[in-house]
């Protein structure tokens, strides 16, 4: 048998379909055939015209070779990053952790971060492009994060303007963010069912104002978009939340609880024990008395009828 990771060694593979060329070690070449086949048959965004950039998608072999592909900026927590700049995506191979997530659906989120950038540049503020691509890629699930978010219900729901920083914090937090940002791009998309976000994009292109681009799509301001956002999410997951962490709370009591409520009984059986031993020792000293009291009066009597 060969040595560790020998596999990894291996002179690398590349594929090419359409605008997507996908590099991968070969014990990894099912996932770069499957990941190949999955960005060519759904090349398109919502609201974005077909991308047109050549990408390159790196599977990496381990753990190892991931971090160092995708750079000391990245968080530890990620599972794939997209590079706009390079026309560059990261992903774990096939090895990676359960916490890497389903790697199509990874795929298309980071896809997406690429196609965005394609039409738009720079221009979308961090809270934006997350929540496009997770938008994008059906990851429905971020909602769960905000049924239990203690956070939402401690401090509320924060501006949009500072979601950015939210981020940069530790994996929690940036779960939150994400999952509130997903949130504020379906809202944004609902307002307009028929043409979702193609107008909206459209004019941030043409202006480079995301305020003005939401007046002209929309007809609202960026301010009612925030209220609407910020009212919609607080009324469908705001009771949730504060169920979920109700229980996670009496759950928490429960913990402490019953464990005193079980030391306080057998202190009380103890304590009941020792009374209840008493007291047999306390009758039988006292029928030990009377017995002795008895025996003494018969002695005494007998001694009288003997003179």
């Amino acid at each position: 048998m060969g040595t560790p990771g020998a596999a990894a060694q291996q002179a690398p593979l590349r594929l090419d379909g359409g605008r997507i060329t996908v590099v991968a070690y070969p014990r990894d070449a099912r996932l770069a055939r499957t990941v190949l086949d999955s960005a060519v048959a759904n090349d398109s965004f919502p609201g974005l015209p077909r991308p047109r950039e050549q990408i390159l998608v790196a599977i990496a072999p381990d753990e190892r070779r991931f971090r160092d592909w995708i750079g000391s900026g990245a968080p530890e927590w990620g599972a794939a990053v997209a590079i706009p700049s390079e026309r560059r995506i990261v992903m774990q191979g096939s090895r990676a952790g359960s916490d890497a997530g389903n790697p199509m659906r990874v795929l298309r989120h980071e896809l997406a971060h690429l196609a965005l950038h394609e039409y738009l540049g720079d221009l979308p503020p961090r809270w934006f492009d997350e929540g496009y691509a997770s938008y994008s890629a059906g990851e429905w699930g971020r909602d769960e994060v905000l049924t239990t978010s203690v956070a939402l219900l401690v401090h509320g729901i924060p501006p949009l303007d500072s979601l950015d920083e939210e981020f940069y914090f530790d994996a929690t937090r940036a779960q939150a963010a994400y999952a509130l940002s997903y949130r504020a791009v379906v809202t944004l998309a609902s307002l307009d069912p028929e043409r979702g976000l193609s107008l909206f994009f459209r004019y941030w292109k043409e202006d480079g104002s995301m305020e003005r681009a939401i007046r002209s799509a929309y007809g609202i301001t960026g301010a009612d978009f925030e209220e609407r956002w910020r009212r919609q999410t607080e009324r469908r997951y705001g009771a949730l939340a504060l169920a979920a962490n109700v229980s996670i709370a009496l759950g928490l009591m429960g913990l402490i609880i019953v464990p005193i409520y079980v030391l306080r009984l057998r202190r009380k059986r103890r304590r009941l024990a020792a009374m209840l031993a008493a007291d047999e020792a306390a009758e039988r000293a006292e029928g030990e008395s009377v017995l002795r009291a008895i025996l003494e009066l018969g002695k005494e009597s007998g001694g009288d009828g003997r003179a």
